[in-house]
């Protein structure tokens, strides 16, 4: 079975950093390796842990999240307040891989999350064509839905849209694997991948213990 991508969170607001915690916990495929609320403490996970993605935030205690960007050895998305031009060009030109605003719905961090899962998933070898390069750096690029096939999608991606829309209701992973028919590991496949083309949507239903469900619905 492939391995989890290790997450770190950066962010020297609690509440936050637990938020993104959430998000990134009850992703198929993705482990929070830990939290840091400084550079110094970040650091000092990266020297002690394997991190494949740390989600940062600019404005911290010891200095700027865009500084620990362009220094760290894993990959990085930026989570932050600073939305003047210089910061953003900053944090691309360090290295970071997507820039996201504060505040910003959960939806679009989880469909970020889902485009990295991808864009590793692409490049997962040794070597890669350029075909796969120009895949993997097409993936992070959610802006928009990428083209769809000429056959509309797979037939489960038919079913599970179908599932949805007979339902007019959000629903669980688990009850649309159900419905469709498949494995709950494969409905999640399938449903990362239409919650990354803009598809479905995907929101985080808590209960008192455990991870949050996720639940999912026509976008």
């Amino acid at each position: 079975m492939p391995r989890d991508l290790r997450i770190l969170v950066v962010d020297d607001d609690f509440r936050v950093a637990a938020m993104h915690a959430k998000i990134v916990d009850a992703m198929v495929g993705l482990a929070t390796v830990g939290s840091a609320r400084t550079l110094s403490e970040a650091r000092t996970v990266l020297d002690r842990e394997r991190v494949d993605l740390a989600l940062v935030d600019v404005y911290l205690p010891d200095g700027s999240g865009i500084d620990f960007v362009r220094g760290a050895r894993c990959d990085c998305f930026i989570l932050g307040a600073a939305d003047d031009s210089a910061s953003v060009r900053a944090g691309f030109a360090a290295g970071a891989l997507q820039y996201l605003i504060k505040p910003f719905p959960a939806t679009e961090l989880a469909r970020r999350l889902a485009a990295y899962t991808a864009y590793r998933r692409i490049l997962d070898g040794a070597q890669v064509t350029q075909e796969q390069v120009d895949a993997a750096a097409s993936v992070l690029r959610t802006d928009r839905a990428p083209a769809r096939r000429d056959d509309g999608g797979s037939v489960t991606e038919k079913r599970i849209v179908e599932a949805l829309r007979a339902a007019d209701a959000a629903l669980l992973a688990d009850d649309i694997a159900s419905e469709v028919g498949v494995s709950p590991a494969t409905a999640r496949r399938y449903l990362a991948e239409l919650v990354r083309e803009g598809t479905l949507t995907m929101a985080l239903q808590y209960g008192t213990t455990g991870r949050p469900r996720q639940l999912y619905a026509l976008a």
